[in-house]
């Protein structure tokens, strides 16, 4: 069997005791023999390799494996590695060529994971919530409003590997966009963490200027003349996408501010600061959502009030409506009754008199709820 096959069977290990025996492996196999021609990680989920150096990118490369040796050759520069979707079996060998840890891996492969930073000896392991606002003509009770992703993201001292999952959130620009800054990209993998962070988290701001607008509309709509006949499950749909919008934004504070606050050996500290502006902008997302919560509660609370007024108005037309109809029922059930002996019972004008009694009554009736707002 190949090198390449023992590979996979090595990383291909079931789930039951896989991680402990994978994480023996780990700590004394020798770093990979990059001499080996066998030795190519590259699957269907690669999207991009590329090296750099000095910030300049290198011409292209035959595979992943090539690139790092060209990196620790020179002992410069480094390697941005970029995948979609990977499955396990597509990431065992790069988790072997980085040497990766395997409870990282495999955070890595199955995604839904909680933004977060964890430390690995000299690999950081970096998870982000990735956002986008979902387009709508008109929003309705089961309209998506937000869509989450994620991007994991490995640095090493001359790696980068990013892993990303969704539909959205592609990294093809943000790249073109530091090709285009050679001197921060030369500041190294690092720099490249930084750029990521920033991207995700401006995106966090952009779906919070859209979720702005839908709330704006909403609130419109319920302090209209016919706000009461407004479809509540809009309000709770628009209140369970912000709730997936503030757990892909609020748990990233914690990372951000272990990067900025505590030193770490693959992130230089000129790159710290760069981080506090990241986290300056989650900072104005996380208020964003949380005073977005509040209005909501107030405009549903508005809501609630309205239509509990709208109830009570037709409630009042109602009994006013039954007020009028009880006269003329009352005086007629009466003289329905058939007795011998009734008041002007004989009398020539003895009907005109009821009637206009009754007549009488009702427009007094009307008069006073008309007075009064009841109808």
């Amino acid at each position: 069997m190949s090198m390449a096959g023992n590979l996979r069977k090595v990383t291909g290990l079931d789930r039951v005791g896989g991680l402990r025996r994978m994480a023996r492996l780990a700590r004394r196999r020798p770093r990979v023999d990059l001499s080996h021609p066998a030795r190519s990680p590259l699957g269907t989920s690669v999207v991009n390799c590329v090296t750099y150096h000095k910030g300049v990118r290198s011409p292209a490369v035959r595979d992943v494996v090539e690139a790092v040796k060209q990196v620790r050759r020179h002992d410069h520069g480094f390697v941005w590695l970029g995948l979609h979707e990977p499955t396990q079996r597509e990431f065992s060998g790069i988790a072997e060529l980085f040497d990766l840890h395997p409870l990282a891996v495999e955070d890595a492969v199955e995604a839904h994971q909680r933004p977060k930073l964890e430390r690995y000896d000299d690999t950081l392991f970096a998870v982000f919530k990735t956002v986008c606002y979902v387009e709508h003509t008109e929003l309705t009770a089961t309209s998506e409003v937000v869509h989450t992703g994620e991007i994991m993201v490995f640095v090493g001292t001359d790696f980068v590997i990013t892993v990303r999952h969704g539909r959205h959130g592609s990294l093809g620009p943000l790249r073109e966009e530091l090709e285009a800054n050679p001197e921060q990209l030369a500041k190294g993998p690092a720099a490249v963490l930084h750029a990521i962070a920033d991207h995700v988290v401006d995106d966090y701001l952009n779906v919070t200027d859209s979720v702005q607008t839908d709330i704006d509309q909403v609130e419109t709509d319920v302090f209209a003349a016919n706000g009461a006949r407004v479809d509540p499950g809009r309000i709770y749909q628009l209140k369970r996408e912000l709730l997936e919008l503030k757990r892909a934004v609020a748990p990233l504070a914690r990372p951000l501010l272990e990067l900025t606050s505590r030193p770490i050996r693959v992130v230089d500290p000129e790159i710290q600061a760069y981080f506090r502006d990241v986290s300056d902008h989650l900072l104005r997302a996380t208020e964003q959502i949380a005073a977005f919560d509040e209005l909501l509660n107030s405009i549903l609370q508005a809501h609630l009030a309205q239509v509990s007024v709208a109830q009570n108005e037709d409630m009042r037309k109602i009994t006013a409506w039954a007020a009028l109809i009880a006269v003329p029922t009352m005086v007629c059930g009466v003289y329905g009754m058939n007795f011998e002996h009734m008041p002007e019972l004989h009398w020539r004008f003895g009907y005109p008199l009821v009637l206009g009694v009754i007549a009488t009554a009702c427009v007094t009736l009307y008069r006073g709820f008309k007075r009064n707002g009841w109808l």
